[in-house]
């Protein structure tokens, strides 16, 4: 089967690394494609290309690179039924969120395109006479983006989007597991005739290469989602050449149930936070607090909800519930996360079991009876698993929730504005949703504390992750 091509300045190349990573469905485990591991040189030339095409890129106005983006969007509705095929193909996704992400990385292509009439600079009042204060917001220069297999086509827009409008250039790393969908966005690229060296896309194992596109002298900003070691070895290879970093690592978001809840909405949502994407999404539910006074009543709801998220192979079921995790290696980490659990005092309530036969299949797990010094409770979990533990109070339930070295997503289940905004003002966590699912909007801010990264991304905020500042102080008098 042949690689997949790097594309860099503009071109389709074949990669000089023979070496090979294979990319399997892992719905079926059937081998779909191969990427090299990376070569250092070949990533040194598409950063290399990228410095030579930015400046350029920046003189162009604002509103024409936005066009360009608005095209790349036009041409990803075009190929919609392609790409989410080949997400959930290359992914597991199932098929109604692999189009929800394929649509709305359209949407926010043309969100970040909105963009270039309305970011803006400053002028500043002086304390001298015949002087003026200017403060330009100015592009970075030449950005990298390393991206994970989650939601792999979005990140790429996620990344490049804001890049692109405020007049940087990048280059792109996909995840080695789900590397297809970004070869149809370099298509789409090449297609809609986006200048040579403004987006390029390589591929490759990041311990391989990550380094490269972090400490490079060129790059202005390195921006990688993904686990939290991970993160750490970005940051301290970029420390090299104090490049500027921007990292969204691990979650551990906390659902807090109290008393005046209600319960049928707040299983609902849970579940919905939990099962998304089979549990591999930084901002899932990953452990739940319940009031003791309702513990019985929600865990019961809660238990049938889980029992009937039945898991299938989405490539031939459209209405499957639930896809596989991504990798054999994240199956049996989860089931002996489970397992581990269960011999620390946790019940299985539903789930726990290890599935026979084709695929990386995990069912919706529930377990009860723990506490907040367990692994499970403490450590991402990333699969369909939710541990239960309840408490007394209020204080207690803010106490536990912020318990952890995380601190990304959360969410709060009231129908009380006072508990609930009390909650929001102790919390430790970049984002609470209050009675909803955890599903951040494009107009918001997506960023965490703690151990959960540096930096974020959507919005204007997010935006601004790719702008410098330039102060000028200007004398008029003769």
């Amino acid at each position: 089967m042949n690689m997949l091509k790097n594309f860099i300045n503009g071109e389709f190349v074949d990669a000089k690394n023979n070496n090979s990573i294979n990319v399997l469905n892992p719905s079926t485990e059937e081998h779909i494609a191969s990427v090299s591991i990376g070569d250092i040189d070949e990533v040194k030339y598409a950063i290399e290309c990228a410095y030579k095409s930015q400046k350029n890129w920046e003189s162009t106005p604002a509103v024409e690179r936005g066009l360009y983006l608005k095209k790349i969007a036009k041409k990803i509705r075009e190929r919609a039924d392609e790409l989410t095929n080949t997400i959930v193909k290359e992914g597991g996704k199932i098929h109604a969120l692999a189009e929800t992400e394929v649509y709305f990385t359209a949407d926010y292509l043309d969100y970040m395109a909105e963009w270039a009439r309305r970011y803006e600079g400053e002028i500043l009042q002086s304390d001298r006479k015949d002087e003026h204060i200017f403060l330009y917001k100015k592009a970075l220069g030449v950005t990298t983006g390393i991206l994970p297999w989650n939601f792999p086509f979005f990140l790429i827009a996620r990344k490049m989007a804001p890049a692109l409008i405020t007049g940087n250039t990048i280059v792109i790393k996909p995840s080695e597991e789900t590397p297809i969908n970004a070869n149809i966005f370099a298509e789409i690229v090449k297609e809609i005739n986006l200048p040579k060296g403004v987006f390029n896309l390589v591929y490759g194992s990041g311990s391989h290469i990550g380094s490269e596109l972090a400490n490079n002298e060129k790059v202005q900003l390195v921006s990688l989602t993904g686990s939290e070691p991970a993160g750490k070895k970005v940051m301290e290879e970029a420390s090299k050449s104090l490049t500027k970093v921007n990292l969204e690592l691990g979650g551990k978001a906390p659902a807090i149930v109290f008393e005046d809840a209600d319960i049928d909405k707040a299983v609902s949502y849970i579940v919905d936070s939990r099962i998304i994407n089979t549990g591999q999404v930084c901002n899932c539910a990953e452990r739940v607090y319940v009031h003791e006074s309702i513990e019985k009543t929600f865990v019961d709801k809660l238990v049938t909800a889980m029992k009937n998220v039945a898991y299938s192979d989405p490539n031939k079921n459209k209405d499957s519930m639930m896809g596989p995790l991504i990798n054999q290696s994240s199956q049996e980490k989860i089931h002996k996360l489970v397992k581990e659990t269960e011999q620390a005092g946790g019940k299985i309530l539903t789930g726990g079991y290890l599935p026979t036969g084709k695929g990386f299949f995990y069912p919706a797990t529930v377990i009860s009876e723990c506490n907040n010094k367990m692994d499970i409770v403490q450590n991402e979990i990333f699969g369909p698993i939710l541990p239960i533990i309840t408490f007394k109070d209020f204080d207690e339930a803010i106490h536990l929730a912020n318990d952890c070295r995380y601190g990304l997503t959360s969410s709060v289940y009231t129908k009380n504005l006072q508990t609930a905004f009390k909650a929001v003002d102790q919390l430790e966590f970049g984002e609470t949703y209050i009675n909803r699912e955890n599903f951040e909007a494009m107009q918001g801010f997506h960023a965490g504390i703690k151990n959960s990264g540096i930096g974020g991304a959507d919005g204007k905020h997010g935006l601004e992750e790719y702008l410098r500042t330039h102060i000028v102080y200007m004398n008029i008098s003769e």
